[in-house]
């Protein structure tokens, strides 16, 4: 079992920036992913960014790269999405989520990493409000 406790989230104007944590704790995740994804009302859940726990190699949705940035402190178990240059479209609810799955190929992510019914666990979400 493994439990994962998003926080940082809150309102920021656009332009902004707001980093994003994810503890986990339970069972060990040498060979995981992490991945964070977000929804907004009335919209799809979406990926937004994922990590291997091991290697902390990385892949963003277009949407996202260039202006966010997924990291992890293994020894803190927390991975960690710094979002920068904030839009109003970035807001909605943000979750973080882990598999075991391996996804990574040598430096070629399969499909599956930015479908979530490939994540066993989720946090419960943290809200990101951006104003224009």
């Amino acid at each position: 079992q493994v439990q994962l406790v998003e926080s940082g989230g809150g309102l920021v104007q656009a332009g902004g920036s707001l980093t994003l944590s994810c503890a986990a704790s339970g069972r060990t995740f040498s060979s995981y992913v992490l991945g964070w994804f977000r929804q907004a009302p009335g919209k799809e859940r979406e990926f937004v960014a994922a990590i291997t726990w091991t290697g902390g190699s990385t892949v963003y949705a277009d949407s996202v790269k260039g202006r966010f940035t997924i990291s992890r402190d293994n020894a803190k178990n927390t991975v960690y999405l710094q979002m920068n240059s904030l839009k109003p479209e970035d807001t909605a609810v943000y979750y973080c989520a882990v598999t075991g799955q391996s996804l990574l190929y040598g430096s070629t992510w399969h499909p599956r990493v930015t479908r979530g019914s490939f994540y066993d666990y989720w946090g419960q979400g943290t809200q990101v409000t951006v104003s224009s």
